[in-house]
């Protein structure tokens, strides 16, 4: 035997042992999505009566003005029909060359065998052309109120994305060759990652997004030193260990989304905001939320107020000896601790001497991007979801907000994963976005119909504790941080609600990024800039126009706003007094609950 035949037996012994394997693991994945756990159809995709609204208004244009529809139709198949010529003349040219190509730039096709093959071009351009079709198609009906045609839209580029041939084995370049490459081994490596995730979710596909191999909390990741001060049933408190030998006199404690772990603001030490703060000298408490199971079913709002805010407030003071304190919270617990201050306000407590607030909305009149799963399809689904287990899995919030960038968060790893074989990368804000948290039932239905659908904060109609305060009852030292391309919580909404609060000395920064680069933006890094406007909050559009643009991060500015509302310098304070002994060191236990 020669050598090349050798070379061609082994090639073929390897591909036979990963068939073999293929057979083996597709078993598996007939098993695990057996198991997959049946979940109410409203929480899979918008209810029949929004593609019935949208059927109906594309019809009634057909009847009404078919000119314009034909119009759409023939400037498509022209397209496609030239493209096809086209790609017919460069083969009887007799090279291997793909047609002119005037499609846009897309990242999902930055593989050269995209652009240079014929087949592969042939395929994209295709796909691009009709995608642009059907959006254009979507956005040309008429007679759908404002909510229904974004959320047509949206949709609609949901089943676009989906249908890229990028995301198929058969035409994507990229995965062939790899699979040729590997003799079929990524594909092998490809599909025990896909049956591990379904396996790990209950039948479910939620792509590993980051090696869980490579982090562990408290040790390379949310590590800055600190002790647990208190605990209850809510929250752990976690006072942080100086690093200056003086800190201002005025406490700060900051309130994280309890949607996600707080950690997020003490990933590695060069990019943590909590090890920023500290250093900056200041005495930091933060909030770490439990992670709740169906025994929290009756916790609500009510709950988060008195026992996690009102609480953690008193316990900071009573530490400190301090009158008050100053207080930041981020998304969800923004919007929440404005409506402590408003109750503070009602009740003349003054414990709160500034509050900070991170991407938070207030005034959900515009819901922005994720106001598409706030209608009542979707609701209705998380009420009966919530209501026969006692919370929301954390694997629900995970996936809404993955679809909201789908390309970044669903298609791209999963190509990486199953098509390619790769193993997922150690990236430690995609292994934070990975480790979800649980919503109890009776707080997932107030917040989702009292806050979002109702607009009860803005509307002064949402009952918190026994009162109902509203936007001009939150009245101590503002500074609001919102992100120019936040998909969650939308700048301008953002601005508007900060716009109605009763505070006469607010501060609004508009930082460049999302939801969470925006705020994780160490000055080290230069990255991202930010917008400030001295002038009165007016409207957003104007505002914006009429800001300053600063290059770097909004921390500085930021520190200096919050010294000047800390008071004098002290003695720098250990964790802890007598009364509040060290329960754990930081960052706790509930931070790793699962």
């Amino acid at each position: 035997m020669t050598t090349e035949e050798a070379t061609q037996a082994a090639n073929l012994d390897r591909l036979n042992e990963n068939l073999a394997k293929v057979e083996k693991l597709s078993e598996r994945l007939v098993s695990a999505l057996s198991n997959k756990r049946k979940v109410d159809p409203n929480l899979q995709g918008p209810s029949h009566d929004l593609f019935m609204k949208a059927t109906a208004a594309y019809f009634s244009e057909f009847m009404q003005s078919p000119s314009k529809i034909f119009e759409q139709q023939i400037g498509y198949w022209g397209k496609t029909l030239k493209h096809f010529i086209e790609a017919q003349e460069a083969l009887a040219s007799g090279k291997l060359m793909p047609a002119p190509d005037n499609t846009p730039s897309d990242p999902r096709f930055s593989n050269e065998l995209w652009q240079t093959h014929p087949y592969f071009n042939y395929i994209k351009q295709q796909y691009l052309m009709s995608s642009q079709a059907i959006e254009d198609a979507v956005k040309g009906i008429q007679g759908l109120d404002d909510k229904d045609r974004k959320r047509v839209e949206y949709f609609s580029r949901q089943i676009i994305d989906m249908m890229s041939p990028a995301n198929f084995l058969g035409t994507n370049p990229e995965a062939l060759a790899r699979a040729v490459e590997t003799d079929g081994a990524s594909l092998v490596q490809g599909l025990e990652n896909l049956v591990r995730d379904i396996e790990s979710n209950s039948g479910e596909l939620l792509v590993t997004l980051a090696d869980s191999a490579a982090f562990k909390v408290g040790e390379n990741i949310a590590a800055t030193p600190g002790k647990v001060v208190f605990r209850n049933r809510m929250f752990e408190l976690i006072q942080y260990t100086p690093t200056t030998e003086k800190v201002h006199a005025t406490p700060l404690i900051i309130f994280p989304p309890w949607i996600n772990k707080f950690y997020i603001m003490d990933l590695k030490p060069k990019n943590s905001l909590i090890k920023w703060i500290v250093d900056q000298g200041f005495t930091l408490f933060v909030v770490s939320w439990a992670n709740p199971d169906a025994s929290y079913a009756d916790v609500g709002m009510d709950q988060y107020v008195e026992e996690g805010y009102l609480t953690a407030i008193e316990e900071v003071k009573a530490i400190t000896g301090e009158p008050k304190v100053n207080a930041v919270g981020y998304c969800i617990a923004g919007t929440t601790l404005s409506l402590v201050l408003g109750l503070l306000e009602k009740r003349g407590d003054k414990s709160v001497r500034s509050a900070t607030l991170f991407t938070t909305l207030t005034d959900f009149s515009d819901q922005g991007e994720v106001g598409v799963f706030l209608d009542d399809d979707f609701v209705d689904g998380i009420e009966r979801e919530v209501m026969q287990n006692g919370f929301l899995d954390s694997f629900f919030m995970s996936r809404t907000f993955s679809f909201l960038r789908s390309n970044d968060l669903i298609y791209r790893p999963a190509i990486r994963s199953y098509m390619m074989g790769e193993a997922p990368p150690a990236f430690d804000l995609l292994f934070w976005n990975g480790d979800g948290t649980n919503l109890p039932a009776k707080m997932v239905v107030e917040y989702l119909r009292g806050l979002c659908q109702g607009d009860g904060l803005a509307q002064g109609k949402f009952p918190i504790c026994g009162e109902t305060p509203s936007l001009k009852d939150v009245k101590v030292p503002l500074c609001a941080i919102a992100c120019e391309t936040d998909h969650i919580a939308a700048w301008k909404s953002s601005f508007n609600g900060v716009r109605q609060m009763g505070s006469r000395d607010k501060t609004f920064i508009l930082s460049e990024s999302g939801h969470v680069a925006g705020i994780i933006n160490p000055p080290s890094k230069m990255k991202y800039g930010h917008y400030t406007n001295d002038g009165p909050m007016k409207d957003a559009d104007t505002w914006r126009a009429e800001a300053e643009y600063h290059e770097g991060s909004w921390w500085p500015r930021w520190g200096a706003w919050l010294k000047k509302r800390s008071g004098k310098q002290v003695p720098a304070r250990e964790p802890g007094d007598s009364s509040h002994p060290a329960v754990a060191d930081a960052p706790g236990t509930y931070v790793v609950s699962k």
